[in-house]
C-alpha cells in the first residue's frame, strides 16, 4: 500500500510532493512573498508622511518644559534655514518646510533619504506669542515660548470611584 492511499483528502487529482529540497521551505517562500507584497504596494505610495520610525512625525521633536518657558527642538538635517517656516496661532507651534532633493529623480535608484514638503503641529498652550524666539544652528531649529505669568499650574486631584 502506498503512503498516498492513506491520505483521506487525496483523491488522486493532486500530486503530493514526495519531499522538500532545503530551498522549498514554504514559511520562507511566504515570508519572501509578503515582502514582496509589501514593497510593492508601499512603493507607489509616498510614505513620507505614514512612514516607519525615522519618518513618523518628521522632523523628530524634542519638548522641554519648566515652570518659565516650553521649548521645542526640531531636528531638520539637510534643511537650511531658510527653507524653514516657524508660526503660532491659536496654542499650535507650526514648523513647515521644504528639503530639496540633491539629484534628480532619474539618477537615483534607491534612496531611504526623505524630500518634499514637511509639517509638524504642536499643541502649545498659556504662552507668550509676543517674546517667542527661534534659532537655527547645524540642522537644528530651537523655539523658545515663555510661559505667560498667569500660567502657574493649579493642580487639582481627582478622586477616583471605584466599585
Amino acid at each position: 500500500m502506498a503512503l498516498r492511499e492513506l491520505i483521506s483528502w487525496n483523491n488522486g487529482s493532486r500530486n503530493v510532493p514526495a519531499r522538500r529540497t532545503e530551498g522549498d521551505s514554504p514559511f520562507l517562500s511566504l515570508h519572501r512573498e509578503m515582502n514582496r507584497l509589501f514593497d510593492d504596494v508601499f512603493r507607489g505610495l509616498d510614505i513620507g508622511r505614514f512612514a516607519p520610525p525615522a519618518t513618523m512625525g518628521w522632523p523628530s521633536v524634542e519638548l522641554n518644559e519648566t515652570d518659565k518657558e516650553v521649548k521645542v527642538i526640531a531636528e531638520l538635517p539637510g534643511i537650511e534655514q531658510k527653507d524653514v517656516e516657524v508660526e503660532l496661532a491659536d496654542g499650535v507651534l507650526m514648523i513647515s518646510g521644504e528639503k530639496k532633493s540633491e539629484t534628480e529623480d532619474k539618477e537615483r535608484r534607491f534612496s531611504e533619504r526623505h524630500y518634499g514638503r514637511f509639517e509638524r503641529r504642536i499643541p502649545v498652550a498659556d504662552v507668550d506669542q509676543d517674546n517667542v524666539a527661534a534659532s537655527f544652528k547645524d540642522g537644528v531649529l530651537t523655539v523658545t515660548l515663555p510661559k505667560l505669568p498667569t500660567a502657574e499650574r493649579k493642580v487639582k486631584r481627582i478622586a477616583i470611584n471605584g466599585k
